[in-house]
């Protein structure tokens, strides 16, 4: 009865350590990252999740548990500490890393090339297919040489 009991144990131990190992995965971020002032860690917060991760990304700073993603929400965070504003904040990570680093970068021209590139580029190899393929195909035939009349006839006569 006794080894009935410990394999429950095992079980329910096994069974606790998978339940909980999601929640262990999630807790990135170290409690001594965050600012003191709650206003300003709300404040960074907000700045990093608009910040992507150069080294994952499709994930914010603040979602990321990379090393450089920890080194930039502490720069976040020192910035917002000295009191600059979001925008000088914004604009000194834009300057650093280009306008990669937002997740949702500004309209620009080569934003707008990068969306309309493969509309143009299919919108062109759809108008080269068609002038292409609707000219008239009409190719004369060159004579036969006296030559290849003989070599046709010794090959077309019936034995």
């Amino acid at each position: 009865m006794k080894t009935h009991s410990l394999r429950h144990y095992g079980v329910i131990a096994l069974l606790a350590c998978l339940l909980f190992a999601p929640f262990v995965a999630m807790a990135v971020d170290d409690p001594s990252e965050m600012l003191p002032d709650p206003a300003q860690e709300q404040r960074a917060e907000a700045i990093g999740s608009q910040l992507r991760c150069l080294v994952c990304q499709n994930e914010s700073i603040e979602d990321s548990s990379a090393d450089l993603a920890r080194d930039l929400r502490h720069v976040v965070r020192e910035h917002v500490a000295r009191g600059e504003s979001n925008r000088q904040i914004m604009d000194w990570m834009v300057n650093r890393y280009g306008n990669f680093i937002r997740l949702k970068p500004p309209l620009t021209i080569g934003t707008l090339l990068l969306w309309v590139m493969p509309l143009l580029a299919l919108c062109i190899g759809t108008g080269v297919a068609w002038w292409t393929f609707r000219r008239p195909r009409t190719v004369t035939p060159t004579p036969l040489t006296d030559e290849e009349r003989r070599r046709l006839s010794d090959l077309t006569e019936t034995r």
